[in-house]
């Protein structure tokens, strides 16, 4: 999958699941959210991510880091060295993730006010022209 993901991805969608992996609630950053993905084929990673649409979303008003990234052990592995949470730089977290032709599906879990809360964000591979395909 490696070389596969190498460009940039938009968000379509960022849930927190249930055991079962049905969607609870509108998601950390609302019910639209907006994000951008972009792997380098040299291992460099940026996400950014914020609410869109109405004021007052649930969560954070922004979510970003950068960083490396590579596949170890069919998981992709980001090595984060600027964020916007400081807890989070210099830290390692691995994501399961799945392709599916211009789809990206990514799910990990995290600790959330001190519990694991189940994510999972699903991205979609932009056009040359800089929109989501």
């Amino acid at each position: 999958m490696t070389q596969h993901i190498v460009g940039v991805w938009h968000l379509d969608a960022f849930h927190d699941v249930d055991e079962a992996g049905r969607p609870v609630g509108e998601g950390p950053l609302g019910p639209a959210p907006s994000g951008m993905l972009i792997y380098t084929p040299d291992g460099h990673v940026s996400v950014s991510m914020m609410p869109t649409g109405r004021s007052g979303a649930p969560g954070p008003s922004y979510m970003g880091y950068a960083g490396e990234w590579w596949e170890q052990d069919g998981k992709l592995v980001h090595r984060i060295h600027i964020s916007s949470r400081r807890d989070w730089i210099g830290v390692e977290q691995s994501r399961d993730a799945e392709l599916d032709g211009d789809v990206l599906t990514v799910r990990a879990t995290r600790e959330v006010d001190d519990r694991p809360q189940r994510r999972v964000l699903v991205w979609r591979r932009a056009d040359r022209s800089g929109g989501a395909r």
